[in-house]
């Protein structure tokens, strides 16, 4: 089954503590139907000094979403589904709100 949403696709946060921000998908998690949006679900890790990293100390990063808690974003900003459809010989996909190809 094709992708609906895809790394470097715009994303509007449907539910939880970031509901409502937008972000870009830097991971993709197929097997686990998440996602990685930046600068969004923001966690605190406690991490132990080691080679790589001497100061260790709390970092942020960022937590995975599920897939549903997250919809692609149209050009006015607003959520909305994603439908499939041939263009030409090529499957695309599209907007469904504003029709527009993603």
């Amino acid at each position: 089954m094709a992708a609906k949403i895809k790394k470097g696709d715009r994303v509007v946060v449907l539910t939880g503590k970031d509901k409502g921000r937008t972000g870009e998908v830097a991971r993709v998690l197929p097997t686990e139907n998440r996602v990685v949006v930046t600068g969004i679900n923001m966690v605190q890790r406690h991490t132990r000094p080691s080679q790589g990293d001497p100061q260790g100390g709390i970092k942020n990063k960022e937590a995975s979403i599920h897939v549903s808690n997250v919809a692609i974003a149209d050009a006015n900003g607003k959520a909305t589904r994603v439908g499939f459809r041939m263009d030409g010989d090529k499957k695309v996909r599209f907007a469904k709100t504003t029709g527009d190809v993603i």
